[in-house]
């Protein structure tokens, strides 16, 4: 897979790109605010199953207004979104989260029962489950994201990071084929960033969901993606692989982004010890491997 470019001349079709696979298709959607201003326009964008796909631009590119269309928060006013091969239509919006959950940047938007229990169960009783079955999955959702001592506390008196994790707890009891995370790591210090970022490795690999993350942090999209999907002016502009992707240095100037710290400290150190860089390393181990290589040749 090599990087798609997409000039935006208007609505032209998005190609499904696999059918077997896609869950969700953005095709050509745009959404203005009240106030005027662009939320996404002549958006593409695909989701499929089993994979993090990661959409990456600056504050004010489309990031979360995309993550909000993506389970009928907010519908386009031209464009059309299909889910499993469907048109959303009005009443199947209003069903649309048990195939896409969403985790918002801000937790407290998410969090509003007495107990962190009773918040993970609450959709699971609007499913219709009986409180019984309700509680268990509850309680396997929260065991799933390291939270099962926090079922008796109160919402309003975790950490941050807690607040994430239960969250995503909360997402993931209702078994969604997709969950979208808008800067899952944002506020976080460094030990609950980790977890959330092995939790969301963990929905792809264990549980077999298709996972979106929204972000301008490369350094952890280069962790954690299959995909980048490069954002500006409400548009997706290119998509590749990160290895394709974070070595375009014009493309990750276009987007105002900058290019993650070990890929940057890789070619910076093949360009002090006149090595011409041979491979395209992303994560940890292969930077370490590919360091490692250049200093036996320098």
């Amino acid at each position: 897979m090599t990087i798609t470019r997409r000039e935006v001349h208007g609505p032209t079709p998005c190609p499904v790109v696999d059918p077997e696979r896609e869950i969700i298709h953005v095709d050509c959607a745009s959404h203005s605010y009240p106030d005027g201003s662009i939320g996404i326009h002549d958006m593409c964008f695909h989701v499929m199953k089993n994979e993090i796909v990661v959409i990456c631009g600056p504050n004010g590119s489309g990031k979360s207004t995309l993550i909000e269309h993506l389970n009928g928060l907010l519908t386009p006013s031209q464009g059309k979104i299909l889910v499993q091969g469907r048109m959303l239509s009005v009443a199947e919006r209003s069903d649309l989260w048990r195939v896409v959950g969403v985790v918002f940047q801000q937790s407290d938007d998410q969090l509003f029962a007495p107990t962190v229990l009773d918040d993970v169960m609450f959709g699971l009783l609007n499913m219709g489950l009986a409180r019984d079955e309700a509680k268990e999955r509850a309680m396997q959702a929260l065991s799933a994201v390291g939270g099962a001592h926090l079922a008796r506390k109160i919402p309003n008196y975790l950490s941050g990071g807690e607040k994430r994790l239960v969250a995503i707890a909360g997402i993931l009891a209702m078994r969604p084929q997709v969950i979208a995370l808008d800067e899952p790591t944002s506020d976080l210090d460094p030990v609950h960033s980790g977890m959330v970022e092995r939790l969301i490795i963990g929905l792809k690999e264990e549980f077999g969901i298709g996972v979106v993350v929204a972000t301008h942090d490369l350094d952890f999209a280069a962790r954690i993606a299959d995909r980048i999907c490069m954002v500006k002016n409400g548009s997706v502009f290119a998509e590749g692989p990160p290895a394709e992707i974070f070595y375009d240095t014009d493309l990750i100037r276009e987007a105002g982004l900058a290019i993650p710290s070990g890929i940057k400290l890789y070619l910076d150190c093949c360009t002090a010890m006149g090595v011409v860089p041979g491979k395209r390393p992303v994560r940890q181990v292969e930077l370490v491997a590919a360091l490692k290589e250049v200093h036996g040749k320098g």
